[in-house]
C-alpha cells in the first residue's frame, strides 16, 4: 500500500492508529478509579483485623511462654531451697526482707544469679553457691506492658489470692505461697 514515498505511509498508520483509539478515551474513567479503590478499601477492613488478631494470639502465647518459664524456676528453686521461694529471703541469706521492693530484688537476684541452700547469691559458682542461675538472661518481659519488672507480696498466705499490684509492672510473685502471675491487669487468671 505504501508507494515510494516513505513520509506517505508513515502518515496513514498515523492516521490509522488515531482513528481506532482517539484522544478522548485514554486513561481511566473516573468511575473505573472509584471500583478500584472502593475494592482496596474492603480488602483492608478484612485483612487488617487479621493481623491485629494474629498480633493478640502471638502476645499471649509469648505470655504463657515466660510464666511457664519463670514458675518452672521458681519450682526448681523451692525444691533446692528447703522449701523456700525466691524473695522469701534475702540475698545474704540471713531472714526475710524488709519489705516488698528488697522481696523483688532479692527475686531477681536468686533466679539470675548463683545461690547457696540459705539463698544467699553470688556472681561465681563454687561449692557453696552451686544452685543457679535459673534465669541465665534475666526475668522475660510480659508483651503486654513491655516490663520485666517484678512485684512482690510479702504479707500473702492464701494460694487462691491472684490480684495484679495496679503498678503496671511486668510480673507479680508472692512470696509466701509461690503464685506468679502477670501484673498487667488483663491476664492474672493465667
Amino acid at each position: 500500500m505504501c508507494s515510494t514515498v516513505r513520509r506517505r505511509c508513515v502518515m496513514r498508520k498515523r492516521k490509522k492508529f488515531n482513528e481506532i483509539y482517539p484522544e478522548s478515551q485514554a486513561g481511566f474513567t473516573l468511575i473505573e478509579i472509584l471500583i478500584v479503590v472502593i475494592l482496596l478499601g474492603i480488602l483492608a477492613t478484612i485483612i487488617i483485623p487479621q493481623v491485629s488478631i494474629s498480633t493478640d494470639d502471638a502476645k499471649l502465647n509469648t505470655l504463657k511462654t515466660s510464666l511457664n518459664n519463670i514458675r518452672g524456676a521458681v519450682e526448681l528453686y523451692y525444691y533446692q531451697h528447703s522449701n523456700k521461694y525466691p524473695g522469701e529471703v534475702e540475698t545474704d541469706g540471713s531472714g526475710a526482707p524488709a519489705d516488698a521492693a528488697a522481696a523483688a530484688a532479692a527475686f531477681k537476684a536468686q533466679l539470675t544469679t548463683y545461690t547457696s541452700a540459705a539463698g544467699a547469691t553470688a556472681v561465681a559458682k563454687d561449692g557453696t553457691y552451686k544452685y543457679g542461675p535459673y534465669m541465665k538472661e534475666g526475668l522475660p518481659t510480659n508483651p503486654f506492658n513491655d516490663s520485666n519488672d517484678i512485684v512482690c507480696d510479702i504479707a500473702t498466705n492464701d494460694i487462691t489470692a491472684k490480684v495484679n499490684s495496679g503498678t503496671d509492672k511486668g510480673w507479680k510473685f508472692y512470696t509466701k505461697t509461690g503464685v506468679l502471675l502477670p501484673d498487667d491487669g488483663d491476664h492474672d487468671s493465667l
